[in-house]
């Protein structure tokens, strides 16, 4: 969360992140402390957001659910600042052939993308509601 938050803008604040995450729920909670720190009017150069995928019987897979989780080899947990294209977390828990983690990074990669225009239209129509209810 740090690469994007505008720290400069609130010299003397400290902003606190706390999330207790392993496998699945560590996007989750990313993509949480991203939503929080929006509504809670933090400014930031843009959201973070986080998705996983991993490798299932010669098929990359996104999102894993827990049987898939469970399974898999070897899985891969993107976070990223969308729109700098900037990877902020990387982690993987698994040895995988160089091609195959390229194809399942791009699709953890994607996932974040999407994620990030789901959250965006989430705080747009939100702010219109917002504005509406002070009659803006």
């Amino acid at each position: 969360m740090e690469a994007c938050i505008l720290t400069h803008l609130m010299p003397r604040s400290q902003i606190d992140i706390f999330v207790q995450a392993d496998g699945g729920t560590r996007s989750a909670c990313i993509n949480a402390a991203t939503l929080a720190l929006a509504d809670a009017g933090i400014p930031m150069r843009d959201i973070v957001t986080s998705c996983s995928a991993g490798y299932l019987n010669s098929t990359p897979l996104l999102d894993l659910n827990y049987i898939e989780d469970s399974a898999v080899g070897a899985d891969v947990t993107v976070g990223m600042v969308p729109k700098f294209d900037k990877v902020t977390l990387l982690q993987m828990d698994a040895k995988l052939p160089m091609d195959i983690f390229e194809n399942v990074m791009g699709l953890a990669i994607e996932g974040c993308k999407a994620v990030a225009n789901y959250i965006r239209e989430v705080l747009l129509e939100n702010t219109k509601q917002l504005e509406y209810r002070r009659g803006l």
